[in-house]
């Protein structure tokens, strides 16, 4: 064989083998998980129950870091404008596809960052005070009798469990006046001292209560019976038909990281997912493991995000 023949069929293989050579050499030093809010909050703890074993399942550590501020819009900036390596993701959440009509930004989160996995979802709960409502059923038909005058109270203007209120009003066609409180722990104390009658939020928060009788449940938000309340109805089967939202959480990382880098990120989180003792921590703190390809992944984040724009447009929903 020529020389020239012999370089030419040498550059040939070596073509075919350099993306697998580069998917074994990837990762090769510690990876950054940043994410958008605080500690103690349900990201960080997701988090921390996530990153140690994608980081057995990919040879390498998986640090997490705070950068919380501006409903996560810092953390998501930081991510976009790292170094598309693999070396810096985003746990990215609902409320990314929310802030990206409530805020001015600098970026696209549905276009400059690249969905990865999808990890798991924090199902929502309706619940109500004692002197509430007792159904859903009750709860719409009064406040059709008395609209604006039934309060309901959420972890914040321009949350997640905010905008479940403003979608209730929308699908059911009355009017609840929202009461935004810095967090869902404190909407909660005053839903428990009888100064609200609602309260949206993610289960987690309030499903102690609920099992000791101090509060009402009244359906669950999304598409499934929440495990730790099952004989509780969703908001579809108490006859709002076509509601479905969640709490969910993910993994992005900068828009131009390379596909393989992507897909091994990928089968890491969806192999810890199926883990026993990850299904279990879960469980503890009500969140549901959510498995999946990052096309399902991206398709759920242009869904939202279409979603809760036009809730934004339609209920006139501002920051503070």
């Amino acid at each position: 064989m020529k020389p020239i023949i012999r370089c030419f069929v040498a550059l040939l293989a070596l073509g075919a083998i350099a993306p697998a050579l580069a998917q074994r050499a990837y990762p090769e030093k510690p990876i950054k998980l940043v994410v958008g809010f605080p500690p103690g909050s349900a990201a960080d703890v997701i988090a921390r129950i996530v990153a140690p074993k994608l980081g057995d399942g990919l040879g390498q550590p998986v640090l997490v870091e705070n950068k919380p501020g501006a409903g996560s819009n810092i953390a998501a900036e930081a991510v976009v404008r790292a170094p598309a390596d693999g070396y810096t993701l985003l746990l990215g959440s609902s409320a990314n596809t929310i802030n990206a009509s409530l805020f001015k930004m600098g970026f696209d989160f549905s276009t400059d960052l690249a969905p990865i996995a999808l990890i798991a979802e924090a199902p929502g709960i309706v619940v109500a005070h004692p002197s509430a409502p007792g159904t859903v059923r009750e709860l719409i038909a009064a406040a059709k009798a008395r609209p604006g005058e039934i309060f309901y109270a959420s972890s914040g203007s321009g949350t997640i469990a905010h905008l479940w209120g403003e979608l209730f009003n929308l699908m059911t066609g009355i009017k609840l006046a929202h009461i935004p409180y810095k967090g869902s722990a404190p909407a909660a104390v005053d839903l428990l001292a009888g100064r609200v009658s609602l309260q949206f939020t993610p289960a987690s928060t309030v499903v102690p209560h609920v099992k000791s009788g101090k509060l009402k449940a009244l359906a669950s938000i999304g598409q499934r019976r929440l495990a730790a309340l099952p004989e509780l109805s969703t908001l579809a089967e108490s006859g709002i038909r076509g509601f479905e939202a969640s709490l969910w959480f993910g993994l992005n990382a900068p828009a131009a990281t390379p596909r393989t880098i992507i897909e091994r990120l990928n089968r890491a989180t969806v192999r810890l997912l199926a883990l026993p003792e990850v299904k279990t921590q879960f469980a503890a703190q009500s969140i549901e493991a959510l498995p999946g390809t990052s096309e399902q992944f991206g398709a759920l984040i242009k869904q939202d995000s279409d979603k809760w724009a036009n809730v934004i447009k339609t209920a006139k929903v501002k920051i503070d």
